[in-house]
């Protein structure tokens, strides 16, 4: 396996998910400096990782990455995790979106239709988006086995951390959505798969622990952080593996009007 060195802008980390393979994973994606194309970090060991590497949304890295022998998508890379150095993080108290922007924007722009038809046609598993008229909802969703997923924690090996295994959310949360600018698009409902929104479930539930109130205060969060009035909102898209045309959205860009 051949290693180059990138500069990637971190723009998606998904929550993480137990693995059979590598313990635990998360799969992270953001904007090649290089050619300012989107591409899949993977897999990240991302709690497994030293402070120092430990990066936030919306640094730039710089990593050594080579094209994964399982994994035919284009936009696919492997990371050595022991190669990741963070270089700086765009905050947004700074006034630092515009920096952001600069960097995002020069990604092509989509539609959710036009994905789907460059997946079919070449395997495109990523995109950036526009999406209009925007809402949000969920639904529970059936635990997996409980001693399937402990179970990739239990083959832990003396050179790896020991953790707890990572909690299991019990709901999907979805955007459902029309693409701007397309008079015959048939509307779309994505899955929601942001680091951010599981850790908010985990967080808030002890703020409000009556469940109703709980959702309530996710839909109210996530639709004001895709308010397409207040902000120029675009989705972050990407599929799955082994089904292509199962697109997830796995974060937002939302810089103010």
């Amino acid at each position: 396996m051949q290693f180059q060195t990138k500069k990637i802008l971190v723009t998606v980390k998904a929550y993480p998910n137990p693995s059979k393979k590598y313990v635990e994973t998360v799969c992270c994606a953001g904007v090649d400096l290089s050619n300012s194309q989107l591409v899949r970090l993977f897999p990240i060991p991302y709690r497994d990782l030293d402070g120092d590497k430990k990066f936030k949304k919306y640094s730039i890295i710089e990593a050594e990455c080579a094209t994964p022998s399982d994994d035919k998508r284009p936009q696919s890379f492997r990371v050595n995790a022991d190669s990741i150095k963070v270089i700086v993080w765009f905050d947004t108290e700074k006034g630092t979106w515009q920096k952001r922007k600069e960097i995002v924007l020069k990604v092509p722009v989509k539609s959710m239709c036009q994905v789907y038809k460059e997946a079919e046609a070449s395997d495109l598993s990523l995109g950036l988006i526009k999406p209009h008229n925007i809402s949000f909802e969920w639904s529970k969703q059936s635990p997996t086995d409980r001693d399937a997923r402990e179970s990739c924690y239990a083959q832990l090996s003396f050179l790896d951390r020991a953790k707890d295994a990572i909690e299991e959310i019990p709901f999907s949360f979805f955007y459902k959505f029309q693409c701007a600018g397309v008079a015959d698009c048939p509307g779309h409902k994505l899955s929601i798969i942001d680091w951010e929104i599981g850790q908010a479930f985990r967080d808030w539930r002890f703020r409000y622990p009556e469940e109703k109130v709980l959702l309530d205060k996710i839909k109210e969060r996530w639709l004001d952080i895709a308010n397409t009035e207040k902000k120029d909102v675009y989705f972050y898209v990407g599929n799955l593996k082994r089904f292509r045309q199962t697109f997830m959205v796995l974060g937002v860009f939302y810089p103010p009007r």
